[in-house]
C-alpha cells in the first residue's frame, strides 16, 4: 500500500534550546491549505487522494509543494493505484443523547435529590458544595447518605 508524503513544518524556537532549534524541520499533522491550493487541488480532493490536511496551519513551504507535486505525478503515471489510497476525510462521530434526567438535576425530583430546591438556590451548585463542606466539618456521613447499594 502506498503512503502519501508527510508534511514538514518548522520546529518552534524553545527557550531550553537557547533560541537555536535542535533541528530545522519536523513532521507535521498535514499540509496547509495554501500548499494544497498551490498544486491546484481543493481540500476535499486532497483528502480523497490520501493527503492529510491541517487547516489550522497557514505557512507554505516549497519542500511540501514539491513533495505534493511528486505524489500527484506518481498517481498520474500509474505508479500508485488509486484503489490503494485510503481517503483521509474527517471522521463522523455520532453521540447518543443523554438520558436519565433525574440524575443530571433537570427534573424537580433530581433537583430535590441534589439539594437544589431551596427558593433562591434552584440550579446553583455553589449551594450544594457549601452544604457538603459544612457536613464534612460536622463529620456527617453525607456521601453515604444517598448511596446506591453497598454498606
Amino acid at each position: 500500500m502506498a503512503t502519501p508524503p508527510k508534511a514538514k513544518v518548522k520546529v518552534p524556537m524553545l527557550i531550553r534550546f537557547g533560541g537555536v532549534p535542535s533541528k530545522q524541520f519536523k513532521i507535521g499533522r498535514g499540509f496547509s491549505v495554501g500548499e494544497i491550493k498551490a498544486i491546484g487541488l481543493t481540500v476535499r480532493e486532497a483528502r480523497l487522494l490520501g493527503i492529510y490536511v491541517d487547516e489550522r496551519r497557514n505557512t507554505v513551504y516549497e519542500e511540501n509543494i514539491a513533495a505534493l507535486k511528486e505524489w500527484l505525478e506518481k498517481i498520474k503515471n500509474g505508479e500508485v493505484s488509486v484503489n490503494d489510497i485510503n481517503p483521509t476525510l474527517p471522521k463522523v462521530i455520532s453521540a447518543k443523547r443523554k438520558k436519565g434526567r433525574v440524575f443530571r438535576g433537570l427534573t424537580c425530583a433530581g433537583r430535590r435529590m441534589r439539594g437544589l430546591l431551596s427558593v433562591k438556590l434552584i440550579e446553583t451548585h455553589r449551594y450544594k458544595w457549601n452544604r457538603k463542606i459544612k457536613e464534612r466539618k460536622l463529620k456527617k456521613r453525607h456521601e453515604a447518605r444517598r448511596a446506591k447499594g453497598g454498606h
